[in-house]
């Protein structure tokens, strides 16, 4: 396949997608927050119960297959062998239809049992709406495994906005239009989500058409592939710890739809309208709080094949360099982002969700900005820990931080005075303990483990003092320009300082531009050692 000199670096990569993310997290502000204005916090709950059983039957349909087809595509073009990749594409793309057909008559059929265990049987039509979904991103994940395994990340990007623009189009008309015409929350709510359906269809329909131009151009190769069933064996083999691994975050969010709703309504006596309106309104604060982890998946997804390609060809001290620096610019990223949404949370949710419990939400939102740096910090472990051929080490980990997060919300959801809003203390607890215990097996098990602290440590200081100004500016800016300019403004002019403090601080590395398009020449102007 052949790719641009800046989509095969690693941080050109990751750039493409990180763009792709930046473009697709707006279009999907632009979609949720007047949707969840048209829904109420009691159909953006519907809504979100149905999303929660989206994500977990494709969780467990797409999250270790890309990886391995990536994985294994990278060491074959790394050995030349370009008729195995071929083949290796053909194996899981058979094994994805077939999942995701699986999971889409799951979704149609038993779509009353899933919203009834969730506490909230009208997520039913929206689970149905969303059926198709299944099939169509389990097909994409396989076209987007093998561009990425040939370092190309453009397919993934251009069909993750195909995606989100489709989603706000189809989706948002849809919800305004059944909303004026007087349906229910119910029906609204499926009406948003038949929008992302659409954008998986025409998502897929693109990487199809990319997937046989790319094929027009690949170069000739007289390699003997490896049998089907050897390939499928092999891509299992990757898979399955992967798949464990990232299934026990989504299995354990379902659990807290439904432990969460489920005690408010048992312990606290709310009815089923009541638990649901402050469950959406949380799910409010968690919309933002996902937004950091959203931008490591291109480092992620850039990781894996990268490390890969470099241990095949027994290069490690060059793996080990490039976990250091996507751990770092990840951080680097994640860190300030997370303290951001944290002491600006009250002023966020109410210039973005003004009509949602503004108590419950920003409340949330205060714990969870905090909890989404360490959410980030086990996205680029596992990645790490995966290339390093230790996939199984972070089923573990994850699961012991899910019992931890189950137990507190246990124990603290049913505190009159809390109620809901314990549910994030125990995401923050989890996500502590899991980053922790990768952070630590990752300087164990790994030939040439990052220094953590060229990490964390001059990153860190630039976050606080960013965090600090940050929360005086807003303080300041919305005494005498109200909320929106003082959230505006202060987000501005703290990324400013903070762009200043990592340039001052030489928080980036020569090494890490090393890995960008153009590295060296940035390096010389700032003056990196």
């Amino acid at each position: 396949m052949k790719t641009t000199q800046k989509s095969n670096t690693f941080f050109g990569g990751a750039a493409i997608l990180a763009t792709s993310i930046i473009l697709v997290k707006i279009i999907g502000a632009l979609y949720k927050i007047p949707l969840g204005r048209i829904l109420g916090d009691a159909g953006f709950g519907h809504f979100n119960n149905a999303y929660a059983v989206f994500n977990l039957l494709m969780m467990v349909s797409t999250a270790g297959l890309p990886v391995a087809i990536s994985k294994t595509i990278s060491e074959a073009n790394s050995l030349g062998r370009h008729r195995q990749a071929d083949r290796v594409f053909r194996v899981a793309l058979t094994t994805f239809v077939l999942l995701g057909t699986v999971s889409s008559l799951v979704m149609l059929f038993f779509a009353e049992p899933l919203a009834q265990f969730q506490h909230d049987s009208l997520a039913a039509p929206a689970i149905r709406a969303m059926a198709l979904s299944a099939l169509f991103l389990c097909a994409m994940s396989a076209y987007r495994g093998y561009a990425q395994g040939h370092s190309n990340m453009v397919p993934t990007a251009v069909s993750q906005v195909i995606e989100a623009v489709s989603k706000l189009g189809i989706g948002l008309a849809l919800a305004w239009y059944l909303t004026r015409r007087g349906f229910g929350m119910e029906i609204t709510a499926a009406g948003a989500i038949v929008g992302v359906t659409c954008g998986g269809f025409l998502g897929l329909i693109y990487l199809m058409v990319q997937h046989h131009r790319a094929k027009g151009r690949q170069l000739p190769s007289r390699d003997l592939p490896d049998g089907a069933g050897f390939i499928l064996i092999n891509l299992l083999s990757i898979a399955i710890p992967i798949t464990i691994s990232a299934s026990v975050v989504p299995i354990t969010t379902y659990l807290d739809t439904v432990q969460v709703q489920g005690l408010m309504q048992s312990a606290l006596g709310y009815d089923r309208d009541m638990a649901v309106a402050l469950y959406g309104s949380y799910q409010k604060a968690v919309t933002i709080y996902n937004l950091p982890s959203a931008f490591m998946v291109s480092f992620t997804a850039c990781i894996v094949p990268a490390i890969s390609a470099a241990l095949t060809q027994r290069k490690r001290r060059s793996a080990g360099k490039i976990a250091e620096s996507a751990l770092r610019v990840g951080v680097m990223l994640a860190l300030p982002a997370g303290v951001g949404l944290s002491v600006l949370s009250g002023p966020i949710i109410q210039l973005l969700f003004p009509e949602t419990n503004q108590e419950v939400a920003s409340q949330c939102m205060l714990v969870l900005g905090i909890a989404s740096v360490f959410v980030c910090v086990m996205l680029l472990c596992n990645a790490i820990l995966q290339a390093n051929g230790h996939a199984s080490l972070p089923i573990l980990f994850i699961a012991i931080g899910s019992a931890a997060k189950l137990a507190v919300n246990f124990f603290l959801v049913q505190q009159p005075a809390l109620g809901v809003k314990g549910a994030p203390v125990g995401t923050l607890i989890c996500f502590v303990l899991v980053a922790v215990m990768e952070l630590i097996a990752i300087k164990q098990v790994t030939p040439h483990p990052p220094k953590y602290w060229r990490v964390f440590g001059k990153t860190a200081l630039a976050s606080a003092v960013m965090g600090v100004y940050a929360w005086a500016s807003y303080g300041y800016l919305s005494q005498h320009f109200g909320n929106l300019l003082g959230v505006a403004g202060s987000i501005c002019t703290a990324g400013v300082v903070y762009l200043l403090l990592v340039v001052g601080l030489q928080v980036v590395s020569r090494d890490d531009l090393s890995l960008m398009p153009k590295g060296d020449k940035i390096a010389r102007i700032l003056r990196v050692k």
